[in-house]
């Protein structure tokens, strides 16, 4: 399945459920990624985020903060 189709609101749903997945989210904005990363650390899903090369250190820091370890970057 193609995650980066679904809209925000979509992913938030699967991640509170405890759906965990892999998201190319280069093009999310921080605060989207914000939302989906404090949904899913409520069930412990786990979370990969891909593309976040051109994201400034505060915010990787606030994602990870939201995600409270259940979000991983490559």
């Amino acid at each position: 399945m193609a995650f980066e189709a679904l809209l925000t609101d979509d992913l938030v749903r699967i991640a509170a459920a405890g759906g965990g997945f892999r998201l190319q989210a280069g093009a999310r904005t921080t605060n989207d990624l914000v939302r989906i990363a404090a949904a899913g650390s409520r069930h412990n899903a786990r979370l990969v985020f891909v593309g976040l090369g051109a994201r400034t250190a505060d915010e990787i820091v606030r994602i990870s903060a939201a995600g409270k370890g259940s979000v991983f970057f490559e």
